[in-house]
């Protein structure tokens, strides 16, 4: 009787949600038929005329809304994985220093942290977007940092890397040098643990890429060169520019979630048993060898998982670029609605996108947090 009457509680719950959907679906093919727009997703295909400023494709108003939404998506990406790299640096920074037996460090790493979580980001962004960076000069007037880079209010320039001949056979041989050095680092490694006799892996391995990659460059003709960004007019022409919105997202970003990271480090290093600091300290091990080596690597297991939702958030937050005009994937679908009123289709693309960086996000650092937990025996 109890198997049944669960059986059909189920069942009734199931067919209400169901008729709710129904009841939703249908009220909304009303509305979109009331109001002349059709559904579906061949809209995709029509030109767009949208002019887009930043774009890590090559892009013109002339192609379709799919390939300009393509162009959003690829410029989120761009800046949350950029974000995702530099918050996590520095936020483990910021961790470490938040424990650090000096004092005036660990107050100025916690004023830091108790600022930036209790500001709303989008305040965050606004502050960088319209007071640091519109001070910076004019572009005739731009700072020259070294040769062929600049910076002014309207972007940092930098030289633009050209290929030239021989390019390819220096690429496959800096891949052939990659492999070399990862192959040594994990020959010193398996040493290590057969022998019991430390060997430089890492620093080995870097060192053999980064000569074997350095012989390869001069062996091959130096064929890499560049485009300096050169004033002209009233801006930098030629070159690479990282433009003020870019680069005030990318910022606000990182400082935010650095202050989140940081937190994570902090509770994952005072996680650790203080007698291990103690054993080592008695041992005579340095305090950087102790964070490296004993504090960090114990601290990963209580940080990662609460990482794994600030990286979550650290996306989904990228959609506040269209508060300060960086074309991400929200800004330009919003600006597809308003052009063509597809609501429903372009809410149904943000959603179907956002989940899946964020499970591809999750899936990685699961994986990940499941190499660094202690094997129960």
């Amino acid at each position: 009787m109890q198997t049944l009457w669960s059986f059909l509680s189920q069942g009734a719950v199931l067919a209400l949600v169901m008729g709710i959907v129904y009841i939703l679906f249908s009220n909304t093919q009303e509305n979109l038929a009331l109001r002349g727009i059709e559904s579906g997703f061949d809209f995709l295909g029509k030109e767009a005329g949208l002019p887009i400023g930043d774009s890590l494709i090559d892009y013109d108003p002339t192609r379709g809304y799919g390939y300009a939404f393509l162009v959003g998506i690829l410029n989120t990406l761009f800046v949350s994985f950029l974000a995702i790299i530099f918050s996590t640096i520095l936020g483990v920074f910021v961790g470490i220093a938040r424990v650090s037996h000096n004092w005036l460090l660990a107050k100025i790493a916690a004023i830091y942290v108790e600022t930036l979580r209790n500001l709303p980001l989008l305040l965050t962004l606004f502050f960088v977007y319209s007071v640091v960076l519109a001070a910076l000069p004019h572009p005739r007037e731009a700072i020259e940092l070294m040769e062929g880079v600049y910076l002014s209010k309207r972007g940092f320039y930098l030289p633009r890397p050209l290929a030239e001949a021989g390019f390819t056979a220096f690429l496959i041989a800096a891949a052939v040098a990659l492999i070399l050095g990862f192959a040594f680092w994990r020959w010193a490694i398996s040493y290590k643990l057969r022998t019991g006799r430390s060997m430089p892996g890492f620093w080995g391995g870097l060192a053999i890429f980064a000569a074997l990659t350095g012989l390869a460059f001069l062996v091959t003709g130096r064929p890499l060169g560049s485009e300096l960004p050169v004033y002209a007019g009233f801006n930098f022409k030629g070159g690479l520019a990282m433009k003020p919105e870019f680069a005030s997202l990318l910022i606000g970003l990182v400082l935010y979630t650095a202050a989140y990271i940081g937190e994570n480090v902090r509770s994952g290093i005072q996680s650790v048993e203080a007698g291990q600091i103690e054993a080592a300290n008695a041992l005579g091990v340095s305090s950087g060898v102790v964070t490296r080596m004993v504090l960090l690597p114990q601290a990963l297991r209580v940080t990662i998982p609460a990482t794994t939702n600030d990286y979550a958030s650290l996306v989904k937050n990228s959609s506040l670029a269209v508060a300060i005009g960086y074309p991400d994937m929200v800004s330009i679908g919003g600006t597809i609605i308003g052009q063509n009123g597809q609501a429903v289709e372009i809410i149904a693309m943000w959603m179907a996108v956002y989940l899946t960086i964020n499970l591809i996000i999750s899936v990685g650092m699961n994986f990940l947090n499941a190499r660094v937990q202690l094997a129960e025996r």
